[in-house]
């Protein structure tokens, strides 16, 4: 079964805790993608953002995003996976936690991004189908 850092896109573009959410916005065209880790002056993960937490967390309620520092929706312990876990356990940690997408740690060091699409390439449909059950529940 192949593991996290076969599968994951490598390279993930972090932004600062000290960044604003306007600035992570920017950064997810740019880029791309619809999710930022957040990370620390310490060069540690504090979080992830995505562009709903943006959306539902700020816009909604009012909020500039310009305002706001990332740092501030980092919240509780990031859900992570190591880079030699196999892709059973990021199922696994998928739907135990109902995220779409985890940082891939090796040792303390952000080294990738895995997201449901890569393990969708990597792997059989019943997996892939079980674990878009398990992340649907509400």
């Amino acid at each position: 079964m192949p593991t996290a850092r076969e599968i994951m896109t490598p390279g993930a573009v972090c932004v600062s805790e000290r960044e604003t959410l306007a600035d992570a916005a920017r950064k997810m065209a740019d880029l791309d993608v619809g999710s930022l880790p957040i990370c620390g002056d310490d060069n540690r993960l504090k979080g992830v953002v995505t562009d709903r937490d943006i959306v539902v967390k700020a816009i909604a309620k009012g909020r500039n995003p310009a305002d706001i520092p990332a740092g501030e929706l980092a919240e509780g312990k990031p859900v992570t996976i190591g880079a030699d876990d196999d892709a059973a356990e990021i199922l696994r940690t998928m739907g135990q936690h109902q995220v779409r997408r985890l940082p891939v740690i090796d040792g303390h060091d952000l080294v990738g991004m895995v997201a449901l699409a890569d393990v969708a390439r990597a792997l059989p449909d019943r997996p892939v189908g079980d674990l878009m059950d398990a992340i649907s529940k509400s």
